[in-house]
């Protein structure tokens, strides 16, 4: 079973493989099925490290909002006929730069 670091560290490598093939922007993003594809994996990713997180975690880093994280997820795993790629894109742009920074801050607090 993987740790909280372990996880937390998971979502970080899923950020950068994300912004690895959106810092081209919002059109490229829109015209390449493959880059879409690639970051709904990513965030399926970074959903299911959040889902497998401690209670313990989870409550003590309170301002993240893991259960919005883990219900995408869901809609991705579950219903992605339903995925919005303005919505995916507005997560990519304005959500995952604030998570990679709590990330990082949390693995300061708590990783060896």
């Amino acid at each position: 079973m993987r740790s909280d670091p372990e996880r937390l560290r998971d979502m970080g490598e899923a950020i950068a493989l994300i912004d690895k093939y959106t810092t081209r922007g919002k059109e490229s993003f829109f015209a390449d099925e493959l880059v879409q594809t690639w970051v709904l994996f990513h965030l399926q990713t970074i959903g299911e490290a959040a889902r497998a997180m401690s209670a313990e975690t989870r409550e003590r880093y309170s301002q993240v909002s893991w259960q919005d994280i883990i219900d995408f997820r869901n809609l991705v795993v579950h219903e992605y006929f339903r995925i919005d790629l303005a919505i995916v894109w507005l997560i990519v742009e304005n959500e995952l730069p604030s998570l990679r920074s709590e990330i990082q801050l949390i693995l300061k607090e708590i990783a060896l």
